[in-house]
C-alpha cells in the first residue's frame, strides 16, 4: 500500500522558519520516502505505508519537542497510477 501524507506545523513565521517546522523538514527529507514536496505553508510525502507511518511518527514526535502547538495532517491511500 502506497500512502501520501499533507502536513503542517504552526505557529507560522513567515520571516524564518520556525525549529519545529525546520525539524519535520529533516524528517521528511532523511525518511526512506518516494517523494518529498517541502514549502512554506505545507508540505506533502508519498512511499510505501511502512515509511510514511513511521515518518509521520517521528515527524510528530520531534516537532511537538520543537515547539509546534498544533500539527493538521492528511493520509491518503494512493494508486499506483496517481503517482
Amino acid at each position: 500500500m502506497r500512502l501520501r501524507v499533507e502536513f503542517t506545523t504552526e505557529p507560522f513565521d513567515l520571516d524564518e522558519a520556525p525549529a519545529h517546522a525546520r525539524a519535520a523538514r529533516r524528517v521528511v527529507e532523511t525518511a526512506d520516502l518516494d517523494a518529498v514536496d517541502v514549502g512554506p505553508f505545507g508540505n506533502m510525502a508519498e512511499g510505501g505505508a511502512d515509511a510514511v507511518l513511521t515518518a509521520v511518527d517521528a515527524m510528530l514526535r520531534r516537532t511537538l519537542e520543537a515547539g509546534a502547538t498544533r500539527i493538521t495532517l492528511q493520509v491518503n491511500v494512493i494508486a499506483e497510477a496517481d503517482r
